[in-house]
C-alpha cells in the first residue's frame, strides 16, 4: 500500500515564530491526559516532558497536565503548591472531600507546568462500582486479573469525575494520550461534559502484539479479523476502550503516516492529523561545541572498550567505530533480528576487504539480569591498574629526567629506568594476560540459554574473536553515570558513538534516531517507522545527512538485511573528515525536530482546522558531495593516515551551512492556510 503525503506539522517547518498576542487562550484552559506525567514508563514521557516547555510558553497559568500519583515520583520531581485557578481549587477539594485523595504541585522539568495527580491505590474502593457504570454505559466488561486496565479505569473514573466539577467553566480542552488516558475520555463523552476532546495514538495495541508474535504485519492490515485477534491474545477488553476513545474523540491524531494507515485499518478511524513527536533542541553558541562532545564522550567510550578487551586489544582505537542499538527489549520489533544478521555479513566484507578498521557495536535493551559478570568487572580493574603503574613510572621517568636537565645533562636512556622499574611493567603486563575471549555480555544474564540476543549471536559466531572485525558488547541495563562499568548517561553515550542503528519493523514513532539527530549522529532507520517515513518526505536524500533509510516496506527480510549492511559497510569506507562533514549535516537538520517548529498555531475559540496546506517542502541534496560511499563510490577514499592531504573534496562548511539555514527558514509561504497546534489540537463543538 502506498503511502501518501501526510498532512503532518513537519510541513510547517521553518514557519516564523507566530505573534504570542493573537493567541485568545484567556478564556481556555488546556490539560494533558497521560499515564506518564512524572511517570517514565515509555516513549510517550519523553513527549510531554520535552512538549512541556512550548506548550507552556503558549498557554501559561491555563496548561495542566493529569496523571497518577506515585510517591516516590511526586518527592522528587514535583514542588506542591495550591492551583492558581479557583475552579480548579473547588474541584479539587470536591474530590477529596469525597474520599479520594488528589495532589497538585508544579512538575520540575523545563517549563514547569501544574500537575493534576490523582491517588490510584486511595480510590480502588470504588472499583467495582465504576467497573458497573463502564459496562451499563459501554458493554465494555474488564477483569479481575488485568491490573493495569483496571488501574486505567479508576484514572480514567476520577479524571471524568474532576472535569464534571468543572462543567461550569467554559472552553476546556483535554487532550488525551494511550488507552490507558483514554477511559477518561470515554466517560467524558458518554456522560455529555461540554468540552473539546483529543485523542492521541502512538501505537495501536494490536500492531504492538501482531508485530512481536511475527506477523506480516503491514502487506495484511485489511485481513485481519481484528475482535478475533485481539480475543485470542487476551486483550479484546483494552482493544475496546482504545477504540471507544478513538472514536468519541473530537479530533484524532496520531504521531506518523505510517501509523496513520495502521490506525484506519486497526481502528477504523483515519486520524484527522498527524503530529510528529519533537524533541527540545539546544542550539550550542559554539559552532563546532557538539563535536567537541563527540570527541569527549568518545574518549570514555574508548576506556571502556580498553578494558572490557584487555588481553585482546589487537585493534587500534583510533580507526574503530561504535555503532549502537538501544531501546525496549523487543527483539523483532527493533530490528534486532536483522541487524545481528547485518553485524555478520559486515563481519565478512571486512574482513575479505582487510579493512583496518574495527566496529564495535553496543546492544543497550534492558533484560533479565543478577549483576555485572566477574570478567566484565575484572576487565576495569587491570585497565585501572595499568594505569596507575604508567602514571607511577611516568612520574619517576619525569623526575629523573628533570634532575638531569637542570644537571645539563642528557640522560642515558638506559639508566633513567632502573630494574624495579622493568619489574613492575613486566609484572602489569603479565597481569593483562587473558586465555578465555572477552565477554559478549556486561552482566549475567537469568535466561542466557533462551535469551534472543544471544542465541543470535552464538548462531552467527560473534564471539569477539580476535579476526573479528566487529565485536559485540550487550549491555542489558539502560545507563547510568552511577554504573561502575561504563559510567556514563545516555545522552553522553549517544555523543560518543559514530552510528545509531534502529532497523524497527514496528516503530510508530522513533525517538532513538531522533536523538541521534539533534546531537550529530548520523542513524539508520527504516520506513516503517514514524520518523524514517518523516525524514524520507522532508529531505531529497537522507542518506546524504546521515539519516539511512532501511526499505521494510517493499522489500524482502533478505534484501533488507543487505540493504542494511550495505549502509554499514560504506560508512565504514568513509574517512575521519567525511564523517566529520556528515556529521555538520546531521546536526542542522535538528530544526525539523524542534517543538518550536512543529508547535505552529492559531487559536479562534479553538476551532479544529478547515482547510489543510499541502504545499510542503523537501531539504535539498546537499551542494557539495555527499559523504556516503552508497551515494558517491568514486568520491569516498577509504580510510587512510594521510587522508586529509590526500582528500580534494571542495567544502566550505559556513557557506553550506548557510544554505541549510535558508532552507529550514523560508520554505514557503502559508497565504491564507490556518496553523495547527501540537501543544493543543481540539475542538469546541460538544
Amino acid at each position: 500500500m502506498p503511502l501518501t503525503r501526510s498532512l503532518s506539522m513537519g510541513s510547517l517547518s521553518g514557519l516564523p515564530l507566530w505573534d504570542q498576542e493573537e493567541l485568545p487562550v484567556e478564556d481556555l484552559l488546556l490539560f494533558e491526559v497521560a499515564w506518564e506525567v512524572t511517570n517514565k514508563v515509555g516513549g510517550i514521557y519523553t513527549v510531554i516532558q520535552t512538549k512541556a516547555k512550548v506548550t507552556v510558553d503558549e498557554w501559561g497559568e491555563n496548561f495542566f497536565m493529569i496523571g497518577p500519583y506515585y510517591e516516590h515520583n511526586f518527592k522528587t520531581q514535583v514542588e506542591q503548591c495550591d492551583p492558581p485557578n479557583a475552579a480548579i481549587k473547588a474541584a479539587l477539594e470536591s474530590i477529596k472531600n469525597n474520599g479520594c485523595q488528589v495532589h497538585f504541585g508544579r512538575w520540575l522539568i523545563e517549563g514547569t507546568p501544574y500537575v493534576i495527580l490523582f491517588d490510584i491505590g486511595a480510590a480502588a474502593w470504588n472499583l467495582d462500582r465504576w467497573k458497573g457504570d463502564l459496562w451499563n454505559t459501554c458493554s465494555i466488561g474488564l477483569p479481575y486479573h488485568d491490573r493495569e486496565a483496571n488501574d486505567s479505569l479508576i484514572l480514567g473514573s476520577l479524571v471524568a469525575w474532576f472535569f464534571k466539577e468543572l462543567q461550569d467553566k467554559p472552553n476546556v480542552i483535554a487532550h488525551f494520550h494511550e488507552w490507558q488516558a483514554g477511559v477518561g475520555l470515554v466517560l467524558i463523552r458518554s456522560r455529555k461534559l461540554p468540552m473539546a476532546t483529543v485523542f492521541t495514538t502512538h501505537a495501536t495495541l494490536l500492531g504492538r502484539y501482531l508485530c512481536a508474535g511475527n506477523a506480516d504485519f503491514y502487506n495484511n492490515l485489511d485481513k485481519f479479523d481484528i475482535d478475533r485477534e485481539a480475543g485470542e491474545r487476551q486483550i479484546y477488553h483494552r482493544y475496546c476502550l482504545e477504540r471507544a476513545a478513538v472514536h468519541c474523540s473530537h479530533v484524532f491524531t496520531t504521531v506518523s503516516q505510517i501509523t496513520a494507515v495502521e490506525a484506519d485499518h486497526m481502528l477504523h478511524r483515519q486520524p484527522d492529523v498527524v503530529t510528529p513527536n519533537g524533541l527540545n533542541v539546544k542550539k550550542f553558541s559554539a559552532m563546532h561545541e557538539f563535536q567537541n562532545l563527540h570527541s569527549m564522550n568518545k574518549l570514555k567510550i574508548q576506556e571502556f572498550v580498553r578494558g572490557h578487551f584487555y588481553g585482546h586489544l589487537d585493534f587500534n582505537l583510533e580507526k574503530t567505530l561504535f555503532f549502537f542499538i538501544a531501546g525496549r527489549y523487543e527483539f523483532s520489533n527493533k530490528g534486532a533480528d536483522v541487524f545481528l544478521e547485518a553485524l555478520s555479513r559486515l563481519n565478512y566484507l571486512l574482513r575479505v576487504h582487510k579493512s583496518d578498521v574495527t566496529v564495535v557495536v553496543f546492544f543497550i535493551m534492558p533484560a533479565k539480569t543478577n549483576n555485572f559478570n566477574v570478567e566484565s568487572l575484572k576487565g576495569q580493574a587491570v585497565r585501572k591498574q595499568l594505569w596507575d603503574t604508567a602514571q607511577s613510572v611516568k612520574e619517576k621517568f619525569g623526575k629523573r629526567l628533570y634532575e638531569a636537565l637542570l644537571r645539563g645533562e642528557i640522560p642515558d636512556m638506559n639508566k633513567i629506568l632502573d630494574r624495579d622499574d622493568f619489574t613492575i611493567m613486566k609484572r602489569a603486563i603479565y597481569a593483562t594476560q587473558r586465555h578465555t575471549l572477552p565477554p559478549v555480555t556486561t552482566h549475567n544474564m537469568l535466561d542466557d540459554s533462551t535469551d534472543p540476543i544471544l542465541s543470535n549471536v552464538r548462531r552467527i559466531g560473534l564471539f569477539n574473536s580476535r579476526s573479528d572485525r566487529v565485536k559485540i558488547v550487550f549491555h542489558p541495563e539502560f545507563l547510568s553515570s552511577t554504573s561502575p562499568l561504563l559510567p556514563m548517561d545516555y545522552e553522553e553515550f549517544i555523543r560518543g558513538c559514530h552510528l545509531g542503528v534502529f532497523p524497527s519493523y514496528y516503530e510508530p514513532w522513533g525517538y532513538t534516531p531522533g536523538e541521534c539527530t539533534v546531537m550529530g549522529i548520523p542513524s539508520v532507520t527504516t520506513n516503517l517507522s514514524g520518523f524514517g517515513c518523516f525524514m524520507e518526505e522532508h529531505i531529497s536524500d537522507p542518506s546524504a545527512y546521515g539519516i539511512y533509510i532501511v526499505d521494510r516496506r517493499f522489500r524482502s527480510a533478505e534484501d533488507s538485511c543487505n540493504q542494511l549492511t550495505q549502509f554499514m559497510f560504506s560508512f565504514c569506507q568513509q574517512s575521519r573528515r567525511q564523517r566529520i562533514i556528515q556529521r555538520n549535516r546531521t546536526e542542522r537538520l535538528s530544526d525539523l525536530l524542534d517543538w518550536r517548529y512543529l508547535a505552529r498555531v492559531r487559536r479562534n475559540h479553538i476551532q479544529m482546522l478547515q482547510t489543510y496546506c499541502n504545499q510542503g517542502f523537501r531539504y535539498p541534496r546537499p551542494p557539495s558531495v555527499p559523504p556516503s560511499p552508497s551515494a558517491s563510490l568514486h568520491s569516498t577514499p577509504h580510510h587512510s593516515d594521510t587522508e586529509d592531504e590526500d582528500d580534494h573534496e571542495p567544502y566550505d562548511e559556513d557557506e553550506e551551512a548557510e544554505r541549510d539555514r535558508l532552507n529550514i527558514k523560508a520554505p514557503f509561504t502559508l497565504g491564507n492556510c490556518k496553523r495547527l497546534s501540537v501543544g493543543m489540537l481540539g475542538s469546541n463543538k460538544h
